[in-house]
């Protein structure tokens, strides 16, 4: 579903993506792991036309999609969840839900995919008509990934959706995203600083040190090299 090779990106002269090259199969959750500073959310940015390569390829359902801008990327099936959410506080639940299907044509089936969002994540339901600041936390990343599928992706880019949440909180979360991939056939490209939680819903697992990708496998097998864990995942 998505192929990248080779991808260089810089902010100014710093390299912040070295020569990355990994595959995301159709259906499944894949991690992207590593410490800050890896590279890990300026990879999604690119994937997502956020951030321009400065070399290398990104093809999506078979497609060239490296210089599409940003909206085209949206329209073409790919929905990116950023690091903390990026709900707007000022509008409803309702109203930043629907920003995620603005875009779409057929009116019924933003209604149905609102309908959708709400059963998936039932503590937004009696916070729909309440302005977004006042949500918690979890709530809001509710909401973030949410408006994310309002738009019927085909792949969801999640960076960070744990960040600063109680565990409880980020263990529904990391449930949601597995029920959802079991139910719809979602792909998921995961971009966590909890690795071992991360790890625990995913199929595959690419870990980058310095912008590079520096161990590829199973998540499974990630999961039971000691020596990795400690030089690259912090457990």
């Amino acid at each position: 579903m998505l192929e990248i090779a080779g991808l260089t990106a810089h902010y100014g002269l710093v390299r912040a993506l070295s020569d990355v090259t990994l595959k995301v199969e159709e259906g499944s959750i894949t991690a992207i792991l590593g410490a800050n500073g890896a590279g890990k959310t300026t990879l999604l940015r690119v994937v997502s036309g956020l951030v321009r390569p400065s070399s290398g390829r990104i093809t999506a359902f078979g497609e060239d999609v490296t210089a599409l801008s940003t909206d085209r990327i949206a329209r073409f099936g790919i929905a990116h969840v950023p690091e903390g959410g990026g709900v707007i506080p000022e509008l409803t639940v309702e109203e930043n839900l629907r920003l995620g299907a603005l875009w779409r044509k057929d009116k019924a089936d933003r209604g149905a995919a609102l309908a959708e969002v709400l059963e998936l994540f039932p503590p937004l339901v009696p916070r729909r008509a309440k302005a977004a600041g006042t949500l918690s936390g979890g709530e809001r990343q509710m909401l973030a990934i949410g408006r994310g599928l309002m738009g019927r992706p085909r792949m969801l880019l999640l960076d960070e959706p744990s960040l600063g949440l109680a565990p409880l909180v980020a263990a529904k979360i990391m449930a949601v995203l597995r029920d959802l991939r079991a139910a719809t056939g979602l792909t998921v490209l995961l971009v966590e600083q909890n690795a071992r939680s991360a790890l625990s819903i995913s199929d595959h697992g690419f870990v980058l040190g310095l912008g590079a990708v520096v161990a590829s496998d199973d998540a499974d097998t990630l999961l039971a090299d000691d020596q990795l864990r400690h030089a690259y995942l912090g457990f």
